[in-house]
């Protein structure tokens, strides 16, 4: 890949389609999605465009599908495989046969949203007293992500039982698979920044169009996320050699 600016990496054979972040593949009844090599990052005019959380937003988003099998009855797709291979993350799962709820007519997408609404009843039953997904990685809403340059999250636990919700946080039009006969959802999508959060995180995105960053549109949506945030974030994390001085001060 050449470096001049716009550059974009190559798409192989068998590659269905490519982000500034990822490449997508098919392989029969599987759909795999990774992260971008180094040597694959798109070239800006300013250097490469390196891609924010990119690692840790596929392992969310493989721990979060397998924890929403096992506790709720949400169509989510089966999790066959998460690894990491010679620079880049994979994420291997079933492929969902569908159309995005965007693509239907507004009088079956309201039919298709009482489901969805009864499925977000479900997912905000499940609660937690730790910020973040269940594996313990933290990744926010894109619209934080985009609105702040930290990307290394430790936050304090709730010192209350059950505070914060399961929040999908990316839940677009996109990311909803419909069976178009049947007008049931066949799968729910894309959870890389899914987690437990307040329930204020979960803006209902799905009943307009474009993904989130674009249509939350509303800055004090997103400050607000970003001054919870910010007000538990623990303020004694410390590096490895200032946690030695540390010791050696208490020695």
């Amino acid at each position: 890949m050449g470096g001049s600016p716009g550059a974009s990496p190559v798409r192989e054979d068998g590659c269905l389609y490519m982000t500034a972040e990822r490449k997508y593949y098919q392989r029969g009844q599987s759909f795999i999605k990774r992260s971008l090599r180094e040597k694959e990052y798109y070239q800006g005019p300013h250097g490469p465009c390196i891609p924010r959380l990119s690692k840790e937003r596929l392992q969310n988003e493989a721990e979060c599908l397998r924890f929403i099998r096992s506790k709720t009855n949400i169509p989510v797709p089966a999790v066959y495989a998460d690894f990491e291979d010679d620079g880049a993350y994979y994420l291997v799962t079933e492929f969902i046969q569908g159309v995005e709820l965007n693509d239907l007519p507004l009088e079956k997408k309201n039919l298709v949203r009482e489901e969805l609404e009864q499925h977000l009843h479900t997912l905000h039953s499940l609660r937690s007293t730790t910020i973040g997904g269940p594996s313990g990685l933290l990744v926010p809403p894109r619209s934080v992500i985009e609105n702040t340059k930290q990307d290394l999250w430790v936050l304090q636990p709730s010192d209350t039982e059950e505070e914060y919700v399961f929040c999908h946080n990316d839940l677009s039009e996109y990311n909803v698979i419909v069976n178009p006969d049947t007008l049931r959802i066949a799968a729910i999508i894309d959870w890389e920044h899914a987690g437990f959060f307040p329930d204020y995180f979960e803006a209902p995105i799905y009943t307009r169009h474009g993904p989130d960053a674009k249509l939350i549109g509303n800055k004090n949506h997103v400050a607000r996320l970003l001054e919870f945030l910010k007000s538990q974030t623990i303020d004694t994390v410390v590096s490895g050699s200032e946690e030695r001085t540390e010791q050696n001060k208490a020695t």
